[in-house]
């Protein structure tokens, strides 16, 4: 049987969807060799190779609040950031407690964009949850993580579907869940310095994405939930998320086990 790698993408709160797609998946009884994440895919992709399971995932993320996941920084310049990610780090050790990437169940490796050397960080070492965290830091947003001596921030600005990796890792059937897609058109952009600051990102991260054309000669099935218009930084509507990510993973997983069999 060939190894699945399985590759979590980038979006925020359309990550949710990562969630509905595993619990397909683990309903017929497949279970991924290698799993590689960025941003809201590295946090879903660290609880799940932690043993954490799609039905306990789903129970503590689908009522969130956004103040149940970030904390405001009193002094955000100084801090870099205007939040912290201190009440997330305390939701995912609740889910998965405190591990190191040797100690999963499943090999898995995040993203994230190092501010020093400008390119991308390939977390796969140390602690599993700050490493997830770092690969979500939108900057602006969250304080920049430090971790192997540099400032680390999203992963989505450079590669929010970090499939380069997961080949590497030894996957031989390579599934991607891109949840961003292709850049939706804003009827009117908000003035806030954050939302231009969010919006540039989503440009930036798209254009970046649809120029790699060569990463999808080794990927076998390349899949985009169904989210419409849903904006990724609300933190809302993540139970239809949730839904959309497992209608594709009921639609997918019959062409997922025979791929495997081949």
């Amino acid at each position: 049987m060939k190894k699945l790698g399985l590759c979590l993408g980038a979006g925020g709160s359309r990550g949710v969807a990562h969630i509905g797609f595993l619990q397909a998946l683990d309903e017929a009884g497949i279970r991924p060799s290698y799993v590689t994440g960025c941003s809201m895919g590295a946090i879903v992709g660290a609880c799940y190779c932690a043993g954490t399971t799609p039905a306990a995932m789903k129970e503590v993320v689908v009522g969130l609040k956004l103040g149940d996941l970030a904390a405001i920084n009193l002094t955000p310049f100084r801090a870099n950031g205007l939040m912290k990610m201190t009440k997330a780090r305390e939701l995912m050790v609740g889910l998965m407690g405190e591990k190191t990437f040797d100690e999963l169940e499943i090999p898995f490796a995040c993203v994230a964009t190092d501010l020093v050397e400008g390119k991308v960080a390939v977390l796969d070492k140390g602690n599993v949850i700050d490493s997830a965290l770092a690969s979500a830091s939108i900057p602006g947003a969250f304080t920049p993580a430090n971790l192997y001596g540099n400032p680390l921030v999203d992963g989505g600005i450079l590669e929010r579907v970090p499939t380069r990796k997961l080949k590497k890792m030894g996957a031989e059937y390579l599934v991607v869940v891109d949840v961003l897609g292709n850049l939706v058109r804003e009827k009117k952009v908000k003035g806030s310095l954050v939302d231009t600051l969010l919006r540039c990102i989503d440009i930036m991260d798209t254009r970046n994405t649809q120029r790699k054309h060569l990463m999808r000669r080794y990927v076998d099935l390349w899949l985009e939930p169904e989210l419409g218009s849903m904006d990724q930084y609300a933190v809302k509507d993540l139970e239809f998320a949730y839904d959309k990510g497992y209608e594709l993973g009921l639609s997918k997983r019959g062409q997922i086990a025979a791929a495997l069999e081949e």
